[in-house]
């Protein structure tokens, strides 16, 4: 059975940063239009605060997750154990793209 939680515990933590991949899904509104899913990993992502997370979107083969955030806002990330027992972690919530341009891009780096 699912668990929820409404913060990133340290449990969460810690297995979000052991795994090498995750993946970024989003959707458009109306059933016209791709649902998206993307690999992603290299070091990219990070916890800003238990209830706030980042990523590095790197070049791919469109921007579909850009055009569904500006569209509705909707996103779920999944990390998944490749080794050892079992475990997925699904994030959902809303997100935005900041550009390096935005004033609070800096602010995102480490």
């Amino acid at each position: 059975m699912a668990k929820t939680a409404t913060s990133l515990s340290d449990t969460h933590a810690e297995f979000i940063r052991s795994q090498n991949m995750f993946f970024v899904g989003t959707a458009p509104v109306g059933a016209r239009g791709h649902i998206n899913v993307s690999p992603k990993g290299m070091d990219t992502f990070r916890i800003l605060n238990p209830t706030a997370i980042a990523y590095l979107d790197l070049t791919g083969s469109g921007v579909e997750t850009i055009a569904h955030l500006r569209e509705n806002g909707r996103i779920v990330i999944m990390f998944c154990a490749f080794q050892g027992p079992p475990n997925i972690l699904r994030l959902y919530g809303r997100g935005r793209s900041v550009k390096p341009e935005d004033v609070e891009f800096p602010s995102l780096q480490e």
